[in-house]
């Protein structure tokens, strides 16, 4: 093949979009006939495979992403194994004239790249990477005596004073494809999609996954529910947060766009945000960036506590407290509908999430690892940066964490976050009947209510499996216990 005709191959990871994707204008505007390729990889060493929720959204997202591409005649190659063989493989079978990508950050994925970088540049493939999956990668941000932050205002603050995050860039214009595209496998047979039994309904109902359900999930957010984002976004019970999460953690959208949307919606008076609220949102996207920037200097800090000195706590494991947390049957209902929600759509309110990651790791003391794990596998927006960070941040181990003696109650958390009780009617239906005055605490109510809203505590609907007063006591104990047997040493 002359060198002219020399195909470029664009490799998609975490990317999967047609706009704002360096790599992909970048193929495309190299003149060259173009490919596009998606290796699931969940062999390489240090991989972490995808949980249940995301590997639903993949398939939907590929499918997408591979309709997209039509679109523009480029071809989407699947392949499924180890990314350092096969990029390079496909690479020399295509006789491939450049080879591009957009950057990824956790450790196993950076050395992946390198080693696949450095072959390709070996035989003369003209390997390229791009930056799109973050406003501010993680290396970027420094202090004043040029060392990585590890508390989040004093790194927002710095980054928000560094130079402007670039323009989005629009999707290429159709291009040369191949006229023979490679072998491909099949989406089908990847099986990623649940079958028996079939658990996706409600996620399916709740989400729209793709480039373009990314779009109109933007254009809701910033035409009907950005107003009053500051003050409204800790309630669960109303449409008050962007609900992107998903969509940026596959890439269907990036953070250069969901910034220059925000920010021309409150400057045009397109929205009726305030600038008090651009700036919460904008916040918002800060602490994504600020959970990759922790990465890049804890890699393992989904399986290894920040602070070395919580690798001492004394976290009393127990199965029955933990399945009955991710059942949803606690008999605390805010934390209940939680993670009912959670296992229903495949998303949790970040408030929640708080509430119900402090219940686990305080009130029922068990290890936060096994919360980040379940919400690994049920979470549609499970995140390698910004799920093990937030729940360091909820267990106190974290490089900015909540004090570990902050512990959220969760009945005057949901008293005061979803004051109605619609968010816990919605998703404990059992308790719908119950006033609002016993909602968030029905073990309070006078028998009488109980019987007349059709409720048997114990029954229908389960007891505490721990008091809350005396949960939060026994948290503050064991990290007592935990500051005395350091003290000692």
């Amino acid at each position: 093949m002359p060198t002219s005709e020399a195909p470029a191959l664009v490799w998609f990871r975490d990317d999967l979009r047609v706009a704002d994707n360096p790599a992909l204008t970048r193929a495309a505007a190299s003149g060259r006939p173009v490919v596009a390729l998606y290796v699931l990889d969940e062999v390489s060493s240090g991989i972490r495979a995808p949980g249940g929720a995301r590997r639903w959204w993949l398939h939907h997202s590929l499918t997408a992403l591979a309709a997209d591409l039509a679109r523009l005649g480029i071809a989407l190659v699947l392949r499924r194994g180890a990314a350092g063989a096969i990029v390079p493989a496909l690479a020399t079978a295509l006789g491939a004239g450049l080879v591009t990508w957009n950057r990824r950050y956790r450790a196993a994925e950076i050395e992946v790249d390198r080693a696949v970088k450095a072959e390709l540049a070996a035989k003369g493939h003209a390997p390229e990477s791009f930056q799109a999956h973050l406003l501010h990668e993680p290396w970027s941000v420094r202090s004043k005596v040029d060392e990585p932050f590890r508390v989040f205002t004093p790194f927002w603050r710095s980054a928000c004073a560094g130079a402007e995050p670039r323009a989005p860039l629009p999707a290429p214009a159709p291009v040369r494809g191949l006229q023979a595209a490679p072998a491909s496998d099949r989406l089908e047979d990847w099986a990623l999609t649940p079958t028996r039994p079939d658990w996706s309904g409600g996620i399916a109902a709740a989400w729209t996954p793709g480039e373009a359900g990314a779009a109109a999930r933007l254009r809701t957010f910033l035409d009907d529910e950005f107003a009053g984002y500051a003050e409204r976004r800790d309630r669960p019970d109303l449409p008050s947060t962007s609900r992107l999460s998903p969509h940026l953690a596959f890439g269907e959208i990036s953070p250069f766009q969901i910034r220059q949307a925000a920010c021309h919606a409150v400057e045009s008076g397109r929205s009726a945000a305030s600038r008090r609220d651009l700036d919460k949102f904008l916040a918002e996207l800060g602490w994504r960036e600020f959970s990759y920037h922790l990465l890049g200097q804890f890699p393992d800090m989904e399986r290894r506590n920040i602070q070395p000195r919580f690798d001492a706590f004394p976290w009393q494991p127990d199965p029955v407290l933990l399945a009955a947390w991710q059942r949803g049957r606690t008999g605390i209902p805010m934390v209940d509908a939680g993670m009912r929600q959670l296992w229903q759509t495949g998303w949790m309110h970040n408030r929640v999430r708080m509430i119900c990651g402090s219940f686990l790791v305080k009130h029922l003391l068990q290890d936060w690892r096994a919360g980040e794990a379940w919400f690994h596998d049920t979470l549609v927006d499970a995140d390698a940066a910004s799920n093990p960070a937030s729940w360091q941040w909820v267990a106190g181990s974290g490089a900015d964490a909540a004090p570990y003696f902050r512990v959220f109650n969760p009945v005057l958390q949901g008293e005061k976050f979803d004051p109605d009780g619609a968010y816990v009617r919605r998703f404990v239906p059992e308790l719908a009947g119950l006033p609002s005055a016993y909602l968030h605490a029905p073990w309070t109510a006078p028998a009488a209510l109980l019987a007349a809203a059709g409720i048997r505590l114990g029954s229908t609907y389960p007891r505490p499996v721990v008091d809350v007063a005396a949960g939060r006591d026994r948290a503050l104990a064991a990290f007592d216990q935990l500051k005395s047997s350091q003290t000692a040493a």
